[in-house]
């Protein structure tokens, strides 16, 4: 189950990329984040899930950029799979 802290903690995560990541679109990054999110809807455990989505979604940019839209190899839709 997700609380409201976790919400705030995905948001703050997405602020930080954002930043981190200037080259890349606010909504890809939003995107990205969000989706591999969705992976951990079922984690029993939830105190790391914003620690495991930034860590996540930091090497799949890392990796290559990421495009809002599409289904290519550099969509936020397949960088969320990585």
């Amino acid at each position: 189950m997700r609380d409201n802290n976790e919400s705030v903690q995905i948001d703050q995560v997405i602020e930080r990329l954002v930043v981190r990541f200037p080259a890349e679109s606010p909504a890809a990054v939003e995107l990205l984040v969000r989706r591999i999110h969705e992976r951990f809807a079922d984690a029993r455990v939830r105190d790391f899930v914003p620690l495991l989505v930034e860590k996540a979604a930091r090497q799949a940019v890392g990796i290559s950029p990421i495009a809002v839209t599409g289904e290519g190899p550099h969509s936020a839709q397949t960088m969320a799979t990585i």
